[in-house]
C-alpha cells in the first residue's frame, strides 16, 4: 500500500497545512501564484514541512509541466538533457515549464553551473528545495537569481489538524476504530515534521491488533518508537538526541559510543554533511589545542565527504570519530573566546593603544600612531615583551591553558616568557 504520508499529500492550497506566512490570502507565495507571475525560488526549511508538496501544488495550479530531480540521484546530464527538452519546446510556445530540485543544497558547483543560463533566460522556472542555508550551499549567481523563502516547522495546531485529516480523510484509517488519550508525545516526536507525524501514526496502526482500537497515548507511541530502533528522522528529537548523544561520547573519550551513535545516524539516513559539521566543531571546541591534529582531521573528513559522497563517506567518518574520541581533551579555547567577549561587554569598546596602530600616513605618524611598537623578529628569540592590550586592561589573562600534555608544555613557554602572567596549572 501507498505510505499514508503520500496518500493525504495535498494538491490544492485549500488543502495544504502550514507556511500561512507564504500561502495565506495576500501573503507572497499565494500572490505570485494568483497572478501567474512566478519566478525562481528556493525553499528552505526542515523536512516534513511542505516543500515538495508546495511545488507540485503550483506547478499543478499554473497547469505547468513540471520536472522533479532529486540532487542525490541526478548529475549534470539530468539537468541539461532536462534543458535541452524543454528549449525545443519553447518553440511552440508551451508553458514555461518548473524544474523541482529536492535538496540542491547537494548539488556541485557544476551541477548548479548547469542551471544558470536556463534560469536567466527563462527556459525554466527553478524551484529548489533545501534543509540547509543556501547562503552557504547554494552557488551566489544562482542565489542571485532565485528568491528564498524560508519554510516553518509545523506547530501543535497544524500538526492536530494533520491527524484529524488522516484519521477522517484517508480511505484506510478511516475504516479504523481510533483511541485518542493523549498526544503530547504523538507531537513531540514529530518534531514538526507531517511526514514524521503520519510515519507514526502508521507504525502504531501496523501494530494494533486487527479488531482492535489504534490507541494514541504518551505511552504507546514511546513505547512502539523504542521497539523500532531504525525509525529515525533528520529532524524532530530523536535527530537532536542521537547527535547529543554522539557528541556526548565524542567528548567523554568513548570510541564505542561514538561510532555507535554514528552507525545509528547513518542507518537513520542522516545527512554525512551535518555529522561532519559537528566533529569540526567539537574538534576545536572540546579538543582544541590539547590536540591541534584533531581539527585538521574533522576537516580531511568534511571535505572528503564533498568529494566522494556516500557510502564509501562512511569510513571517513568512522576514522575521524574514532580518532576525535580517542585524542586528548582540552576546552580551553571556547573558554578564551568566552572570557574574551565577556570581557568586551563589561568593558566596552576601549580604544586600541597608539602603538599598535598602524600608521600609514604622515599625519598619523605625527599623532604617535605605532610609536614605540617593538618588533618581536627583531629580538632573541624572536620576542619581546610588551603590552598588546588596552592600557585599562593590561595585566588581564583570559587564555588558560588546560591540563594536558600539550598544553603543559604551552604553559611552560609562556611563563618562560610572560612573567607578568602566571600560565602554569598552579595559578
Amino acid at each position: 500500500m501507498t505510505p499514508l504520508a503520500e496518500r493525504l499529500r495535498p494538491s490544492s492550497l485549500e488543502d495544504y497545512v502550514g507556511q500561512s506566512h507564504l500561502v495565506a490570502h495576500g501573503a507572497v507565495l499565494r500572490n505570485m501564484i494568483e497572478a501567474n507571475n512566478l519566478s525562481s525560488f528556493i525553499l528552505w526549511g526542515p523536512p516534513g514541512v511542505g516543500k515538495t508538496t508546495l511545488a507540485k501544488i503550483i506547478a499543478n495550479t499554473l497547469d505547468r509541466p513540471f520536472f522533479a530531480l532529486s540532487a542525490v540521484s541526478s548529475g549534470v546530464k539530468d539537468v541539461r538533457e532536462v534543458i535541452e527538452k524543454n528549449r525545443s519546446n519553447r518553440l511552440f510556445n508551451t508553458a514555461r515549464p518548473i524544474l523541482f530540485i529536492d535538496e540542491i543544497h547537494r548539488f556541485s558547483k557544476s551541477q548548479q553551473d548547469a542551471l544558470l543560463g536556463a534560469v536567466e533566460d527563462g527556459t525554466i522556472t527553478l524551484i529548489g528545495a533545501t534543509t540547509e542555508n543556501p547562503s552557504f550551499e547554494v552557488i551566489s549567481p544562482l542565489l542571485s537569481r532565485c528568491h528564498v523563502y524560508v519554510l516553518k516547522s509545523l506547530g501543535v495546531e497544524e500538526l492536530k489538524q494533520l491527524l484529524e485529516r488522516a484519521i477522517d480523510k484517508d480511505v484506510y484509517l478511516n475504516t479504523l476504530k481510533f483511541e485518542i488519550v493523549e498526544t503530547d508525545a504523538l507531537y513531540r516526536f514529530s518534531g514538526g515534521d507531517a511526514r514524521k507525524l503520519l510515519n507514526i501514526v502508521e507504525l502504531l496502526v501496523s501494530q494494533t491488533i486487527p479488531g482492535a482500537p489504534v490507541l494514541i497515548n504518551n505511552h504507546s507511541v514511546t513505547a512502539c518508537l523504542q521497539e523500532n530502533l531504525a525509525f529515525y528522522d533528520k529532524s524532530g528529537e530523536q535527530h537532536y538526541d542521537i547527535i547529543s548523544a554522539f557528541i556526548k561520547s565524542l567528548r567523554g573519550s568513548d570510541p564505542n559510543g561514538a561510532i555507535y551513535w554514528l552507525a545509528r545516524m547513518l542507518a537513520g539516513g542522516e545527512d554525512p554533511l551535518f555529522i561532519a559539521r559537528r566533529m569540526v566543531i567539537l574538534a576545536a571546541e572540546d579538543i582544541g589545542l590539547a590536540n591541534p591534529n584533531a581539527l585538521l582531521m574533522a576537516n580531511a573528513c568534511f571535505d572528503g565527504l564533498h568529494k566522494i559522497g556516500m557510502p564509501e563517506g562512511r569510513l571517513l567518518l568512522s576514522e575521524a570519530a574514532l580518532y576525535l574520541a580517542t585524542s586528548p581533551k582540552s576546552n580551553s579555547a571556547i573558554e578564551a573566546i568566552d572570557s574574551a567577549s565577556a570581557l568586551i561587554k563589561e568593558t566596552g569598546d576601549v580604544p586600541v593603544p597608539l602603538h599598535l596602530r598602524n600608521a600609514p600616513t604622515q599625519l598619523m605618524k605625527e599623532l604617535g600612531y605605532s610609536k614605540g611598537y617593538k618588533y618581536a623578529h627583531s629580538y632573541t628569540g624572536n620576542f619581546v615583551e610588551q603590552e598588546f592590550l588596552p592600557e585599562k586592561l593590561s595585566g588581564t589573562q583570559i587564555y588558560r591553558p588546560g591540563n594536558n600534555p600539550r598544553e603543559n608544555e604551552v604553559a611552560k613557554n609562556l611563563s618562560r616568557l610572560w612573567k607578568k602572567y602566571r600560565y602554569g596549572q598552579d595559578e
